[in-house]
């Protein structure tokens, strides 16, 4: 696929609608990736116009979402993965980050744009204990019931459910509550939910103005405060630090005091008896 940046002729892959910016391919964008079109490229760029911090808040994401998985599959000893909301696949991938530290770790990875589940698929030939599915969060049944998603995970046994940096593309209308709880209550004990959410509690702002450039993506963007954030985790019980900022979650590296204040809050929770 050639890059809006690199100038070549683009022809867009059935199934892919490229008339709106879709919140995939705007992170990709934020990543310093290449697989994105231009209007991807100009609504990422307004956004961070608007918020300038975004490209250090999605890499923060990102590592906070690599801690999280090393944490439930080395002290957790969770073998078994659903991420959904994947986005386009970003090495190193989560089935990489985990089987580095359990070789036998599967993972299913659920998106809703077919470009993220092409390059997935490219990506994924040939690797172990994988599958792709595109499907969608607003549908979860749907999702725990897809042959691709059963092929890779027993929900008899515990799993991690990956919710980074999804669920605030679901808007109040959507029932976020209730999608977010099916997929809990189909998790046995043991199992954990890694859940990052943008918020505007950090600026002044509130960032309103930024997420209102999503108005016109195929999914908006809900920017949602400490409190609701925390409802998503239900009854789970959150490990240390429980429910902070993405960079504050158990950090490799100090963090930053002059650094820019990233409004992501990150958690990760454990489903006990």
């Amino acid at each position: 696929m050639t890059s809006p940046r690199s100038g070549g002729s683009r022809v867009p892959p059935h199934g892919i609608d490229t008339s709106r910016p879709h919140p995939a391919r705007m992170y990709d964008y934020f990543l310093g990736g290449k697989d994105h079109y231009e209007v991807d490229q100009a609504a990422a760029e307004k956004f961070m116009a608007m918020a300038p911090e975004v490209r250090e808040g999605v890499r923060a994401n990102r590592r906070f979402l690599h801690r999280a998985v090393r944490h439930v599959v080395a002290e957790g000893g969770v073998r078994q993965i659903l991420d959904v909301g994947t986005g386009l696949p970003t090495e190193p991938t989560v089935h990489q980050v985990a089987q580095a530290v359990a070789p036998r770790t599967r993972v299913a990875y659920v998106d809703n744009d077919p470009i993220v589940s092409t390059h997935s698929m490219a990506l994924l030939d040939g690797a172990d204990g994988t599958s792709v599915v595109l499907a969608d969060l607003r549908d979860p049944q749907g999702i725990l019931a897809h042959p691709e998603v059963r092929r890779v995970i027993d929900f008899d046994e515990p799993v991690a459910l990956l919710l980074v940096a999804v669920v605030h593309f679901l808007a109040d209308s959507d029932d976020p509550d209730g999608i977010v709880a099916t997929l809990r209550d189909a998790l046995p004990e043991g199992s954990y939910l890694v859940l990052s959410h943008a918020t505007g509690d950090l600026h002044e702002d509130r960032r309103e103005d930024a997420a209102a450039v999503y108005n016109s993506a195929t999914a908006t963007m809900n920017l949602r405060s400490h409190e609701r954030v925390l409802d998503f985790f239900g009854d789970f019980t959150l490990v240390d630090p429980g429910l902070v900022r993405v960079t504050h979650w158990r950090p490799e590296e100090p963090v930053r005091p002059d650094g820019p204040a990233i409004g992501i809050y990150g958690g990760v929770a454990r489903k006990d008896g």
